[in-house]
């Protein structure tokens, strides 16, 4: 790899590939590509239904992207880790490319659900290999600044997925929701394959297939269970609580063997890690209930109580992006500069509650403005946090784990949005229909399952009064019981172990001083550099070392497994100490 060296205002040395801005934009632009299509088809879904005549299997438009995204995450981490990323993300975009092609070409909906699969096993590829190519190109340090665009990114495509998707659906035609990814994937396919140069691992690779087997039943039958949930079913029938049971053990199962294999999809020992456990709980929480649940009904709380167009309740979620946007990008830079990210997490966590609160005081005479300056206000404490939490776990791991790291942590945090916007859509949804059933009214004529906007603005005011208060009355409460929940994730930021960012790549292994005293090794400052080279000499035998940093002896390192300060443990060394007994000699 060419590579330039660069001397960043740290004064630590930077070192980015060729052509790295061209990599750069390819990774951002498949970063948007993949988040764009877990929501673009929300606003088309009623003109895509109507066409297909698929009314009774509309939800699944969209489940099963995020399905087969969600069960990809962690496949791609774990592979990519094992035999490469360059290769993967590559397949990743021919994959998404080819699923969007078809999806636009789709006669049925069986077909268009098919090929949403298709399209969703490379959503998910493209979502984890751009967040841990970065991590192979740009030390750690550096990192930050480059990650937090990525957040924003995201956050602009969950938000302006349906507005995209319902201009298309009213100007051309809804399939144009699946063909605008072919120019967008192509260029960025053609970018990556020609400047992406990454190492090719030439393994025999041991993958774990039934673990793989087992995480997709899990997680396949707790969608199923969030979906149909309170709408296809009542959450006491007989099927809901098949899918429970079938996520429970299933799940159960996944630990069992995860535990057993040589390879573990996802490692149970990375739970262990505080940096991992923790950040990781912040994200289902902060991502996964604030933002999510935000994004999903706020839009249909503008349109019924203040009478908005889709297209405009869209819009006035533009500042949520806006402080998603200007933060993300604010604090990777400020990230990079320090080396620390814990206090922007705490600052994160502690907006949040604050801005989710004050959405709870709003009522339907409350001006929106007042409204979109509170969404606002939750997207830049998201912004504080989204890629933050991303790099702390990155950085908690040595090279030959990102991949994994950033997977499961990703992994987990698609479970804390599907159980977030699930658990607040049932309570809504439970309010608003014991609301609606005590107006005692026909509604102009439609049943109280059947009120769109349309009907409501027809209605006389008195009604209409009613009902956009009933709207106010389900949700708006709702966001006050989130509080404390968002308040879990504050409390836990503080917990969060702040380490230090280093100044190493995946192709610069981190470079640190290894002194030796009879029977102990010590390294300064970070452990983890002898856990990070671990097995890539099988034929070293195990020595019996101590690995403590010489900067806090009483310190647990979990840079990687099996290493605890002033305890012994087998661990197989590579080529920092390279097979040297451990008799004071380096």
């Amino acid at each position: 790899m060419t590579d330039s060296a660069a001397l960043d205002d740290t004064g630590a040395g930077s070192r980015l590939p060729s052509h790295f801005g061209w990599i750069y934009a390819a990774l951002m632009v498949s970063m948007l590509l993949s988040a764009l299509d877990q929501t673009i088809v929300a606003t088309a879904l009623p003109t895509i239904v109507g066409e297909l005549n698929g009314l009774s299997h509309m939800a699944w438009v969209t489940t099963a992207y995020i399905l087969a995204a969600t069960i990809g995450m962690p496949v791609y981490g774990k592979l990519g880790d094992l035999i490469g990323r360059r290769q993967l993300f590559l397949a990743a975009l021919v994959v998404f490319v080819a699923g969007s092609a078809l999806a636009g070409f789709a006669q049925d909906m069986p077909q268009l659900i098919a090929y949403r699969a298709l399209q969703g096993l490379g959503g998910g590829g493209l979502m984890i290999m751009s967040q841990a190519i970065i991590a192979d190109l740009v030390p750690v340090r550096q990192r930050a600044k480059f990650m937090g665009p990525l957040g924003a990114v995201f956050g602009l495509a969950a938000v302006g997925g349906p507005l995209l998707g319902g201009w298309i659906t009213d100007h051309t035609d809804w399939r144009w929701a699946f063909w605008i990814n072919l120019p967008l994937g192509a260029a960025a396919l053609i970018i990556s394959a020609t400047a992406l140069k990454l190492p090719r691992k030439h393994v025999k690779v041991a993958f774990d297939y039934l673990g793989t087997a087992l995480m997709a039943v899990a997680v396949t039958a707790l969608i199923l269970l969030c979906t149909w949930g309170g709408t296809e079913y009542e959450w006491t029938s007989p099927q809901i609580l098949w899918l429970g049971a079938a996520t429970v053990a299933a799940a159960v199962l996944f630990c069992v063997v995860e535990s057993r294999v040589a390879e573990p999809l996802i490692p149970l020992r990375m739970l262990r890690n505080p940096v991992f456990s923790v950040a990781t709980l912040i994200g289902m929480i902060a991502i996964g209930v604030g933002m999510f649940a935000v994004i999903s009904y706020m839009p249909t709380y503008l349109q019924m109580v203040y009478g908005y167009s889709a297209t405009e309740s869209g819009l006035l979620l533009i500042p949520m992006v806006a402080g998603i946007m200007l933060t993300a990008s604010t604090s990777g830079v400020l990230v990079s500069k320090f080396g620390r990210y814990k206090g922007f997490v705490i600052a994160g966590m502690a907006i949040m509650p604050v801005g989710v609160g004050l959405l709870s005081t709003l009522d339907p005479s409350s001006p929106v403005a007042l409204l979109c300056v509170y969404i606002g206000l939750i997207g830049a404490g998201i912004g504080l946090i989204m890629q933050t939490l991303v790099l702390a776990v990155q950085n908690a791991f040595p090279q030959s784990e990102v991949g994994t790291a950033t997977s499961s942590n990703n992994f987990f945090r698609e479970i804390g949005a599907t159980l977030g916007v699930a658990v607040v859509g049932a309570i809504f949804t439970n309010r608003l229909t014991d609301a609606l059933a005590g107006i005692g009214t026909d509604f102009g004529g439609a049943g109280a399952e059947s009120i769109t906007p349309a009907i409501v603005r027809g209605l006389p005011e008195a009604v209409h009064d009613q009902i956009t208060t009933a709207y106010a009355d389900a949700l708006l409460p709702v966001f006050a019981g989130l509080v404390p929940v968002v308040l879990v994730g504050t409390v836990l930021a503080l917990f969060l172990p702040n380490r230090k960012l280093g100044d190493y790549t995946a192709d610069e292994p981190e470079k640190e001083p290894v002194s030796a005293a009879a029977g102990h090794i010590a390294l300064s400052p970070a452990a983890g550099t002898l856990v990070g080279l671990r097995g890539r000499n099988p034929a070293a035998p195990p020595l019996r070392v101590s690995v403590v940093r010489e900067s806090d002896r009483s310190a647990r390192s979990d840079r990687g497994p099996s290493v605890v300060a002033g305890e012994d443990h087998a661990v197989d060394v590579g080529r920092v100490v390279a097979e040297q007994p451990c008799d004071g000699r380096r």
